[in-house]
C-alpha cells in the first residue's frame, strides 16, 4: 500500500507569490491552477490512499466546491473530507474558515469510517478508516503545546481501541522539536516512517519536521521519500507500506 500524506493549504500555494500584493494574500485567492498543479502530482505519486490536510470544501477560494472531490473525480478515487473544528467554535460562524477541513481519498471503497474529535485546541478532527487489517488515523493537531499533548493522550486511548495494525498520519505542528512525540511513541509502541528524521517544512527550504507518518509493529516500511515539490509550505511525505506475515511468507 502507497500512502502519500500531503497538507495542501487549502491549495492556496507558496512562495513569494503567496504573500503579493500584501503577505498571506495568497490565502484569499482562488486556488484553480495550483489544485491542478496537485492533481497531476498525486497522479504521478499514485497512491493508494491520500491523506490531504488544509482541505477547502466549498468557499470562494475553490469555486464554491470541494477540492477533495475534485481531485479524487479527476484521478477516479473515493473520498471522504470533514470540517476540522469543533461544531461549537466560534470558526463555524467565519466564513472561509468554516469550509476548512482534512480529506481521505482511496482506490477502494471507504467503510467503517468514523470522526472523532478531541477534546482541546481549535483543529479537533480525527478522520479514522479501516483499510483491510489496518486502521488509518488522520490528524491536524493544535498550534498550542499544551493542547497538543493532551490531544496525542486522547490519540493514544483511541488507537488502542482498534484491533487492527495502525497509521497515523498527519501535520503534528511539532514546533518544539521531534521530542514532542517522545512520550506518545514510548506508550503507543508505534514508530515513524521517517526513520532519517527529514524536514517538510517549509518547503522550500525544509528544517523542521511537522508532518508525521506513524506506523504499529505489524507493518512494514518498504519506501519513504520526501518529494521536492512547493505546491504548498508543506512538503508531502510518501511512503510504502506492507504486512510482516506478508514479508517472511512470501
Amino acid at each position: 500500500m502507497r500512502l502519500l500524506l500531503y497538507n495542501i493549504r487549502y491549495g492556496t500555494g507558496h512562495g513569494s507569490r503567496y504573500h503579493l500584493p500584501l503577505p498571506f494574500a495568497g490565502f484569499f485567492k482562488h486556488t484553480d491552477n495550483n489544485v491542478e498543479k496537485i492533481i497531476k502530482f498525486t497522479q504521478n505519486i499514485n497512491p493508494d490512499i491520500a491523506a490531504l490536510v488544509e482541505v477547502d470544501t466549498g468557499s470562494y477560494r475553490s469555486r464554491y466546491s470541494c477540492q477533495a472531490e475534485t481531485i479524487a473525480d479527476r484521478l477516479g478515487y473515493y473520498y471522504i473530507a470533514e470540517n476540522k473544528y469543533d461544531n461549537k467554535s466560534l470558526i463555524q460562524h467565519v466564513p472561509v474558515m468554516n469550509l476548512q477541513a482534512n480529506a481521505l481519498l482511496s482506490r477502494t471503497p471507504l467503510s467503517n469510517v468514523q470522526y472523532h474529535y478531541f477534546e482541546q485546541g481549535s483543529k479537533r478532527l480525527v478522520i479514522q478508516v479501516d483499510v483491510e487489517d489496518v486502521s488509518i488515523f488522520i490528524v491536524h493537531l493544535s498550534l498550542k503545546f499544551n493542547h497538543r499533548q493532551f490531544q496525542l493522550e486522547q490519540l493514544r486511548q483511541l488507537m488502542e481501541k482498534s484491533q487492527k495494525e495502525i497509521i497515523i498520519a498527519g501535520d503534528f505542528n511539532t514546533f518544539q522539536g521531534n521530542r514532542e512525540l517522545d512520550l506518545f511513541l514510548a506508550a503507543s509502541g508505534l514508530r515513524s516512517a521517517n526513520s532519517k528524521n527529514l524536514s517538510s517544512w517549509p518547503s522550500h527550504s525544509p528544517h523542521r519536521q511537522l508532518d508525521f507518518i506513524l506506523y504499529s509493529a505489524g507493518l512494514h516500511i518498504d519506501n519513504f521519500f520526501i518529494p521536492d515539490i512547493t505546491l504548498s509550505d508543506h512538503a508531502p511525505l510518501v511512503c510504502d507500506f506492507s504486512c510482516v506475515m506478508e514479508i517472511n511468507h512470501p
